[in-house]
């Protein structure tokens, strides 16, 4: 076994993918590896090697969970747990004192390392033309210039690896070769070895630098930030309308072509009610969440999303978080199961217990086709000047409502159930880069696919059941609109239910929708689609999209409280799931699902009376 270290953000998972083959998640800032990874390579001589991509750390000295993979894996402290055949030390060339002294604490453990000097290209672009040679002469361990995004340096990194695999190979019981010099010792042995390899310095060609003074300004930095946020919720409605609009009509054709070739039985209502109109309605928003998704890959791939952690972090500190929980919490716009997961890099434990606990009021992208398919509903789509649209406005305030919420639960929760002093917030810089195309397109990919993936599983499952449970038992024939689904098993359920949602102004069908919605958000708006599809047996009515059968059963009110439900409440079994598994037992996610229940029926309420009371 191999394994693949480093420092935060030296590029070790784009090397393991180059080598491996593998795909998982790159991104331009630190914490985006929390867990260890494995693939396999083959040496030069053809023998298959696994390779283990380790989460970034600073030392061997962990200071919070996902450190502590590393250092278990690097000295094999757990039972079980081999020690490395050999390690290969991810260095950013770009910044090579700093990295220098987590690979000198390395070297001492006397395993068989080599080095993979990683970003040379971006050195070479910011001016900084490295000795390689002396390097490795210093270090006493054969260094490699890689570019990992780029594929260059494999066959070299390989070559220079198989010999350190042989049987005179040295291997060291744990804990043996553990450095004794100090932490200031290895920093100032650093600093010197990078200044005695590096042999040109021209610090005119550093262009982070230069755009840093512009972005991370106190006053244009967090304006920039708005107005990128700003941006990307604008393009999600006006980028995405034709796609969604093509999609939307393949599922209408596929309807009529299952109507006129099937008789009207009960297995065709359960292909045209249940699993096209269920999960048609949910594939059609796929556009929709590309776009919101390319948004957040190009940021993460450009080195931005840790400047935004910086100009959050004063904020943040005002409700007793630190800039580093800002990461954990943009990636939960994403999916909150991986921004939870993401909090291993928060070394206070109080501190990543407020993050886990308020993960979940980031708007992931599985609540996206809920917000869009009610705003296109209620909503005009009109500009309200400057190229503003009126829905891409309503959007941004859906989210920027979801963080001001995680804010003030932050600030109630540090001061009560998870009560502990404020940390301070230290990360390093990523030098910016162009995305990479290809790891965009997989990334796209991915998301497309685990959407599709979700839609065609849970969505298509719950949809199924949902129809099953609205279909039976069957109302006389001849009953007019509406019959169905009152008699059914699930319209008996939702008018229980209908009590207790009734006075924050939620109807039968919304009710009904609320209970499936746990498993996936996006089955709220698959409910809802075969709710109107059952409800609606005329297959001359079918033409009417379900934004302009909502927009004939709703009112304005209701719709807007729909809304804020969705904004505070619980996300999917999948994320409670998660919250247990890392904070290892039942207690805080039943507290999240508590506090969460209340907030959205409280949200809801104050959203549908305000509504009521203003005309609307």
């Amino acid at each position: 076994m191999v394994a693949l270290v480093g420092n935060p953000n030296a590029g070790k998972s784009a090397l393991f993918n180059a080598l491996t083959g593998a795909r998982q998640k790159v991104g331009n800032y630190p914490g985006v590896t929390v867990e260890r990874h494995s693939g396999r390579i083959s040496l030069a001589d053809g023998r298959p090697v696994e390779l283990v991509d380790l989460p970034g750390t600073y030392s061997l000295t962990p200071s919070s969970p996902d450190e502590r993979v590393t250092r278990d894996v690097v000295l094999g402290v757990q039972e079980g747990e081999r020690l490395p055949s050999a390690i290969i030390v991810v260095l950013d060339a770009s910044n090579l004192d700093n990295h220098l002294r987590f690979a000198l604490e390395l070297i001492a453990l006397g395993l068989p390392i080599v080095i993979a000097l990683n970003m040379f290209d971006l050195a070479a672009r910011d001016g900084l033309t490295i000795d390689v040679p002396a390097l490795s002469q210093s270090l006493g361990v054969p260094v490699i210039p890689t570019v990992a995004v780029r594929k260059r340096g494999l066959e070299e990194l390989i070559a220079a690896l198989s010999p350190l695999l042989g049987e005179g190979a040295v291997r060291l019981r744990a804990g043996e070769g553990t450095p004794t010099d100090t932490l200031i010792d290895r920093q100032r042995h650093a600093r010197r070895i990078a200044q005695s390899v590096t042999v040109e310095n021209n610090p005119a060609h550093r262009w982070t630098e230069s755009i840093d003074r512009v972005v991370l300004h106190p006053i244009a930095g967090p304006f920039i930030l708005a107005l990128l946020l700003f941006t990307m919720f604008q393009a999600v409605f006006a980028g995405a309308q034709v796609p969604a609009d093509m999609i939307d009509g393949g599922m209408k054709a596929l309807q009529d072509a299952v109507i006129a070739a099937m008789p009207d039985t009960i297995f065709r209502s359960l292909i045209v009610d249940g699993v096209i109109a269920g999960v048609g309605a949910v594939v059609v928003f796929l556009p929709q969440i590309l776009i919101l998704f390319a948004f957040i890959l190009v940021l993460e791939a450009s080195g931005y999303m840790v400047r935004a952690a910086f100009l959050m972090d004063r904020l943040m500190s005002r409700v007793g978080l630190s800039g580093r929980a800002f990461i954990p919490l943009l990636s939960s716009f994403a999916c909150a199961i991986p921004g939870i997961m993401a909090t291993r890099t928060i070394d206070d434990p109080k501190d990543r217990l407020t993050t886990i606990l308020i993960a979940p009021l980031m708007t992931c992208s599985a609540r996206l086709p809920v917000y869009a398919v009610i705003i296109a509903a209620f909503i005009p789509a009109r500009s309200v000047g400057l190229g503003i649209g009126l829905q891409g406005l309503v959007l941004f305030a859906l989210y920027l409502s979801g963080i001001l919420g995680a804010l003030l639960a932050a600030l109630l929760l540090r001061r009560t159930v998870t009560k502990g002093p404020a940390q301070g917030f230290m990360m390093e810089m990523p030098k910016y880069q162009w995305p990479a195309p290809r790891d965009l397109a997989l990334g796209l990919w991915s998301r497309a696919y685990a959407f599709l993936h979700r839609a065609g599983t849970i969505i298509a499952f719950t949809t199924i059941v949902l129809w099953a449970l609205l279909s039976f038992p069957r109302a006389p024939v001849g009953s007019p609109p509406g019959t169905q689904v009152s008699q059914s098993i699930a319209g008996q359920i939702a008018n229980g239910l209908a009590y207790v949602v009734k006075p924050i102004g939620f109807n039968r069908d919304i009710a009904l929708a609320l209970i499936p919605a746990m498993a996936a958000r996006e089955v709220a708006v698959s409910a809802l689609a075969t709710v109107n599809a059952i409800d609606t047996p005329d297959e001359g009515k079918r033409d009417q999209t379900l934004e302009q059968s909502l927009r004939g059963k709703w009112s304005l009110p209701t719709a807007l409280a729909f809304l804020a439900w969705f904004v505070f409440a619980p996300q999917c079994i999948s994320t409670i799931a998660v919250v247990r598994r890392e904070t290892n037992g039942w207690k805080w996610p039943g507290f999240m699902l508590l506090y969460l229940f209340a907030l959205a029926y409280i949200a809801a309420g104050a959203t549908y009376w305000l509504a009521v009371f203003a005309g609307l």
